[in-house]
């Protein structure tokens, strides 16, 4: 005691070093790989058959072909940017029809809303790119390296061997080849799909379409082999939105808290009889693509995939209890449960106020795009006045107008147009480049033709600053005509 109080420089040293600051806590936790167990129910089967569907259509759509007859192209499927118009089997879709396209989009918005209030997320579980690319990873990656006991060794095994090289490298060479398969399968949907593949292997393809199909094929290998659950919790804004779309009679999964708690083993002892239905074998964690217990409750990470379902209900039927501990339910249900009484019928979860509106939005707009592209012309015209200068005063007096005028034929043979001016009898119509009112435009085409209104001096067009016209555009062939509204502009006084 005394020789530490002879001391006290020594005291204050320990003291000034037992005050140094700490180095903060670091909060980032490296991410675990998830290795989900293989799993077999209905559920899974489900996932198979939609990953079949969904990857069939994906990879072979761009190779059906359709015969529109001459120069126009025999691919379904085409979305062709150097004639700007996308052909979709008998409907081809020209720029100015643009609003096909947004409608399929609020359509599809409004299909995504419709199914995720009545079912909760089975969009991202079932049918999702990323989900349905990341199970057919999961898949390559279990016939390599086995089941999830076998790859969860591999990967805390510190030391590289040859066999761990050996599964690596198989792995990731399936893995690119998929990815390489999906990138080039996207840029056929934008060329004649054997055209572009000839190409390709013989080097004589646009350097765009390798670029694609790099680009493609990387972040195809990363988010389906190495991202995958990351990409649906932090990349996707849809978990974040879903909650709005979904209430207390939405049907999704959940786990029976009241007959599954308190959960335990089910030994034989003292007290087993109390335990709940859950033998906590986490049999529903290790199936489970994003690593989370569904017994913890709805979370932002569950996508709703029903492999839990599959797994509890297997383990069930093992000790023998009922099926069902784990399944697809509202928790208006869950309550009614809890009461003694009977659930609900799917059928009033999925027929109600919210749902319904979803539906009558979504068909509308079905119903107007159908009506719009049954009724619009095979034959089409825009006019753009020239305004520098409005008009012109010819030698005789004569007040002349310009105008650009693209002419749109959509049959697949060349047509005669016959263009003519109403509105007032005084306004004549001349053709650029022809002496007659008649011009040929090519099959599926658009043709730009210079037009020019004149009125003879004295006239009232010619005295009036602006009279409104109309001009006409005839197919002689078949007698379908087409009309646009514009003015004249004259000398005003």
């Amino acid at each position: 005691m005394r020789q530490a109080r002879s001391n006290p420089g020594r005291c204050r040293s320990d003291s000034v070093t037992s005050t140094e600051p700490q180095a903060p806590e670091s909060l980032y936790a490296a991410r675990e790989p998830i290795f989900p167990k293989r799993v077999t129910g209905n559920f899974r089967s489900l996932k198979w058959i939609i990953m079949a569907i969904t990857l069939g259509i994906y990879y072979i759509t761009p190779w059906i072909r359709w015969d529109r007859g001459p120069n126009l192209p025999d691919q379904a499927v085409l979305l062709d940017l150097g004639s700007r118009r996308f052909f979709f089997f008998w409907i081809e879709i020209w720029p100015h029809e643009f609003y096909f396209v947004a409608g399929l989009l609020v359509m599809a918005g409004l299909g995504l809303f419709l199914f995720t209030s009545a079912l909760g997320r089975v969009w991202c579980g079932y049918a999702c790119p990323q989900t349905v690319w990341t199970d057919l990873f999961l898949a390559v990656e279990r016939w390599i390296e086995g089941d999830r006991n076998a790859r969860l060794r591999l990967h805390r095994q510190k030391k590289l061997d040859f066999r761990k090289a050996r599964l690596r490298v198989t792995k990731w060479t399936a893995w690119l080849l998929i990815a390489v398969a999906t990138g080039g399968a996207w840029v056929f949907y934008f060329t004649d799909a054997p055209t572009l593949l000839v190409d390709l292997f013989t080097l004589q393809a646009h350097p765009i379409a390798y670029t694609t199909i790099a680009i493609l094929t990387g972040t195809t290998f990363f988010f389906g082999g190495f991202a995958r659950e990351q990409i649906c919790i932090y990349a996707c804004p849809w978990p974040r939105i879903q909650a709005a779309m979904m209430d207390e009679d939405t049907i999704t999964i959940g786990y029976r808290e009241w007959r599954g708690e308190p959960r335990g083993k089910h030994r034989k002892a003292e007290g087993a009889e109390e335990l709940g239905d859950c033998i906590d074998c986490h049999a529903c964690v290790n199936v489970c693509p994003m690593g989370i217990d569904i017994r913890d409750g709805q979370q932002l990470e569950c996508i709703t995939c029903g492999l839990c379902i599959d797994a509890c209900d297997e383990m069930m039927e093992k000790v023998g209890k009922p099926r069902g501990l784990i399944d697809y339910m509202a928790l208006t249900d869950e309550e009614r449960e809890r009461a003694g009484e009977e659930p609900k019928p799917v059928i009033k979860h999925i027929l109600r106020p919210r749902t319904i509106l979803y539906t009558a939005l979504w068909a509308l707009v079905g119903v107007a795009l159908v009506v719009a592209l049954f009724i619009r012309p095979e034959i089409d015209m825009t006019v753009a006045a020239v305004r520098n200068p409005t008009y012109i005063t010819l030698a005789d007096g004569t007040i002349r107008n310009t105008y650009e005028v693209r002419l749109r034929n959509k049959h697949g043979e060349e047509r005669p147009f016959r263009l003519t001016v109403k509105g007032h009898p005084a306004v004549r119509i001349q053709l650029e480049g022809t002496p007659y009112q008649t011009v040929k435009v090519p099959a599926d085409s658009m043709l730009n033709q210079r037009v020019y209104l004149q009125a003879p001096p004295g006239s009232d067009p010619a005295k009036a600053e602006r009279t409104d016209v109309r001009l006409w555009v005839e197919d002689i062939s078949s007698g379908e005509r087409a009309y646009k509204d514009t003015f004249f502009n004259g000398r005003a006084n």
